[in-house]
């Protein structure tokens, strides 16, 4: 690798923020080619104007200073005439930043979303477009310009005279607003495109769940004692056995019980006052949240390893899914055995045939099936869940693709895990901490799961299930489990070595082909065996040809009293 960088070091300045927007409204900041598009929302705009007034850091900008010729450039909605120039200064690093300063205090650029940003004098806050006739709401541009400023309180903003100061006060923070940035002259394209390439793409970026953790951690004192998203997931799978579920799953499911979209904005979670839509648990305290949180992730991991068929999470064929269950036990800690049910089914139906009813789109199982449970109405939650796989075609997934990280294999295993396996040495049933024990924390089953032949098959015939075997222990050996198979133990009598022989999907006429070296005959015949059960399995935890009908309990029957009361049978 070539070692070749920067001619000259990096030189760093300070601007004020109203000579910086000056020059990207005359031209003198362009954006180079190889930068990304502009992906800013109008949250995000808000939120870096509200950290320039509070004074918080935005960031240093890299700039690459370039000769550059005339021409039209598009900075956002702006276009501009930019005129050639010895020392024009091309972003490397803080395009969003630049931009969005550049538009929402131009008059024109303020007119398009997301940069049709308003002061509220009253509130003391950005916001985005207001309802009409709010004289107290200032729009950028003029707030940003003195004289526009003093023109508009005698104009427009003649009622909200009393706020001026608040509007002097914060058209001087913007303007004077400090933002520094580095200088780098370089001709070399090349370079500066590496420069953009290492600063966007290297190291690892916050996850939902970190950003989540550090703006509700709460003090020092007492953080040991008090939860975290972590010690949720690892209590949770001390407590089931199900595994760790990871910490932006575990964040889904504690919005999801407060709220329908798991995916809602969180910087305003336990503001009641600035959230978008009502709080399902108005007043709730971040620890509070956590807590209530934790029992509904509970009783929704209960439901997967008991009544689902699900016992780990490497097995878990979708954890939108998991943060959906979670809601649901929330509002529905113990619901009715007609329920489970009919939510059994949900899970099976999504995880079988979900691709095609959500267009491949998995992100979106958790917003969509989360909206169909309303607090209060449990009969009715769990007919909108269901109803959403109401145009799904009933289909069984494909044994002749077998992958530990895939849907299908997850689903094969389960169908495996509910023959009930066991030990061909003692002829017992595996036990769920067995399995629990194995797994532990690993995202998928691959070390519970043992390749009969590894060799000597063509490639299709590799990624049959049928050479697969799983084998939830650490007592016995995978590797030596096919050669346990082909040999029945003298201390285990016929009866049991046949249920050994039908947990793992075999037949002794499949170990006599085993036994005689027969691998095609060995694989069709438990590749067959494979299919029937699978179909078997998913016809009964999905139940595709039964009605979806509530409880009886669920139903008025008023009604239907007083019809049969009803001499001649009307009401």
């Amino acid at each position: 690798m070539s070692t070749a960088g920067l001619d000259t070091q990096p030189s760093a300045a300070t601007y004020d923020l109203e000579d910086l927007i000056a020059q990207a409204w005359n031209g003198g900041i362009r954006v180079p080619h190889f930068q990304r598009d502009f992906r800013w929302g109008t949250q995000d705009v808000i939120r870096l104007f509200d950290s320039i007034v509070r004074g918080y850091p935005v960031g240093s900008l890299l700039l690459w200073v370039r000769r550059s010729a005339a021409q039209k450039i598009t900075l956002g909605t702006l276009e501009i005439d930019a005129p050639a120039s010895d020392s024009a200064l091309w972003v490397v690093d803080g395009q969003q930043r630049i931009t969005s300063l550049a538009n929402a205090l131009h008059p024109d650029g303020n007119r398009h979303a997301p940069f049709n940003i308003f002061y509220d004098l009253a509130k003391r806050e950005f916001v985005s477009p207001p309802m009409p006739h709010a004289s107290h709401l200032i729009p950028l541009p003029i707030l940003f310009d003195l004289e526009k400023l003093l023109d508009w309180f005698t104009g427009p903003g003649q009622m909200a005279a009393e706020h001026f100061p608040e509007a002097r006060r914060i058209a001087k923070l913007l303007r004077q607003f400090k933002v520094p940035a580095y200088l780098v002259k370089q001709d070399d394209e090349e370079i500066l495109t590496d420069i953009f390439d290492r600063m966007n793409n290297f190291g690892k970026r916050l996850s939902r769940a970190e950003i989540f953790s550090a703006l509700f951690a709460g003090p020092e004192d007492g953080a040991q004692d008090r939860l975290s998203i972590s010690r949720i997931a690892e209590r949770i799978a001390a407590r089931t056995g199900f595994g760790t579920i990871d910490d932006d799953t575990v964040l889904s499911s504690i919005l999801a019980r407060r709220g329908p979209d798991p995916a809602r904005e969180i910087r305003n979670e336990f503001d009641d006052s600035r959230r978008r839509f009502g709080a399902e648990f108005p007043g709730e305290s971040r620890d509070a949240a956590y807590d209530q949180g934790e029992q509904a992730l509970i009783r929704a991991v209960t439901f997967l390893q008991e009544v689902a068929g699900v016992p780990h999470l490497s097995l878990l064929v979708y954890r939108s899914l998991l943060v959906v269950f979670t809601r649901f036990f929330a509002h529905f800690p113990e619901p009715e055995e007609r329920n489970l049910q009919l939510l059994r089914r949900v899970y099976w139906q999504v995880a079988v045939s979900g691709p095609a009813v959500f267009k491949g789109s998995f992100t979106q199982i958790s917003r969509v099936l989360s909206a169909r449970i309303r607090p209060g109405d449990e009969t009715g939650s769990i007919q909108g869940l269901i109803s959403t796989m109401d145009e799904a075609r009933p289909s069984i997934p494909n044994p002749e693709r077998f992958r530990t990280n895939e849907a299908t294999a997850k689903i094969i295993l389960s169908s495996w895990w509910a023959l009930h396996p066991r030990s061909p040495v003692s002829g017992e049933l595996y036990d769920p901490q067995e399995l629990t024990n194995l797994l532990a924390d690993q995202t998928t089953a691959v070390t519970a799961v043992r390749r009969v032949f590894r060799r000597g098959l063509s490639p299709k015939q590799q990624l049959w299930a049928a050479n697969r075997l799983f084998v939830p222990s650490m007592s016995d050996s995978v590797d030596e489990f096919p050669e346990l198979l082909a040999h029945q133990p003298i201390n285990l009598d016929d009866q049991i070595w046949d249920a050994v022989l039908a947990s793992h999907c075999v037949t002794r006429e499949a170990m006599h082909h085993l036994v005689r070296g027969d691998r095609e005959a060995f694989l069709s015949i438990r590749q067959e065996i494979i299919t029937s059960h699978l179909r078997d399995f998913l016809q009964r935890m999905a139940e595709w040809d039964y009605e979806n009908t509530p409880s009886l309990d669920s139903l008025d029957l008023d009604d239907l009293d007083e019809l049969e009361d009803a001499p001649d049978g009307t009401a």
